[in-house]
């Protein structure tokens, strides 16, 4: 990645003396890890504020650099601990300072924030506030309670939530946006913003950086010069992605993208038809038959399966006597009408007093002894006497 950077501070018309400190990282380290930029606005009287503006921005870039972790946003936030560590140990908490630092790397900038400078990204001609500020009219206008025009004028504006090196800790805020080529990363302390509105601020932006920042620092001194004044200003004119080439010119993105290669049942997507393409692809062979059963089959075949089976049943269920013919010969018909009363009579009674070991028949016939006998012929003499 490829930036562009200019910086400029004043001591302003009304101060004499000035607290603001500002660094940029150099040095073949950026290539590795990314180029910081930072502004220190110090509090805390004469030679307090601007001691602790430089310790701050001395240990946060020096910090940032020496640390090798390769989360470099976190690296950025320890920068800033250390910072606010270095400063308290110095004052025990008689000075303070602010802090604003922007890292650009791997084509993202990170800002980190601590107090009222401010971070802003200018894209297409518009100005976004990146960073939020820790002051008593941030607070208001968050709140509602004042609005932003208001804050400016309010007497309160310059009494900061949150500074480097008054407390033993201090909460940084981390932000993070892609960059774009031609983007404008601007850096300035209140004594800029406080007197330069958003749309000013936008247009000047816009200019080459090294007009930029002195168009900028004179006219906050034509509007009073109230404070001390310090810009930095960063254009990036090139990202890591630039160096590969480029195949789909639609891309809108500059992330890097992971090209997943589709699956059988998609239809592939090509970017470079004449070369990942044939003219004439072969039509793809015909999927082979699923002969698997389908849900309807295996349930007709179960249907199927379940009535042979109860049919199997109920034709070995069926009493032997069913399928036996008829024991007395046609020839003796006498004899049938004379023993069938004797049995229709008897039979019933006989359930009980079957000698042990005779077969027991399943079902005791009612039926008239005209129909087919379905029971084994009983002689008369093995009967019990009434």
């Amino acid at each position: 990645m490829k930036v562009h950077h200019s910086a400029r501070t004043d001591v302003g018309k009304t101060r004499d003396h000035n607290e603001d400190s500002y660094g940029i990282g150099e040095g073949p380290q950026v290539e590795q890890v990314g180029a910081v930029l930072v502004i220190c606005d110090g509090m805390g009287g004469h030679a307090a504020g601007e001691v602790a503006s430089r310790i701050g921005v001395e240990t946060i870039l020096t910090q940032y650099y020496d640390d090798t972790d390769e989360d470099r946003p976190v690296a950025l936030e320890r920068a800033f601990e250390q910072a606010n560590a270095q400063i308290y140990a110095k004052g025990h908490g008689s000075m303070g300072t602010t802090g604003v630092a922007a890292l650009l790397h791997h084509d993202a900038l990170h800002i980190a924030n601590v107090g009222d400078s401010r971070a802003y990204l200018l894209r297409d001609g518009n100005l976004r506030q990146v960073s939020r500020d820790h002051s008593f009219v941030s607070d208001q206008v968050a709140a509602g309670l004042i609005t932003a025009e208001q804050a400016r004028s309010s007497p309160h504006r310059n009494v900061i939530t949150r500074a480097l090196g008054y407390q033993p800790d201090v909460t940084v805020d981390l932000f993070r946006l892609p960059l774009q080529i031609g983007d404008v990363v601007l850096l300035c302390s209140d004594g800029l913003h406080g007197l330069v509105s958003d749309a000013e601020l936008s247009t000047l932006a816009a200019q080459p950086t090294e007009e930029a920042v002195k168009q900028l620092v004179d006219l906050a001194n034509q509007r009073g010069g109230l404070d001390n004044i310090t810009v930095v200003i960063a254009r990036v004119d090139a990202l890591d992605w630039d160096s590969q080439p480029v195949t789909d010119t639609t891309e809108t993105s500059h992330e890097r993208v992971t090209v997943e290669l589709p699956t059988p049942d998609e239809t592939p997507t090509v970017e470079q038809p004449a070369l990942l393409a044939p003219a004439a692809a072969p039509a793809p062979p015909a999927p082979p038959l699923d002969r698997r059963l389908t849900l309807l089959g295996g349930l007709l075949a179960t249907l199927l399966l379940t009535v042979l089976v109860f049919v199997i049943l109920f034709t070995l269920d069926r009493p032997v006597s069913n399928s036996v013919p008829t024991a007395f010969p046609a020839t003796q018909p006498a004899l049938v009408a004379t023993a069938a009363p004797t049995l229709a009579t008897t039979l019933p009674q006989t359930r009980t007093a079957v000698p042990t070991g005779s077969p027991v028949p399943r079902s005791t016939p009612t039926r008239p002894v005209s129909s087919p006998v379905s029971s084994p012929v009983v002689p008369a003499t093995s009967l019990p006497q009434p």
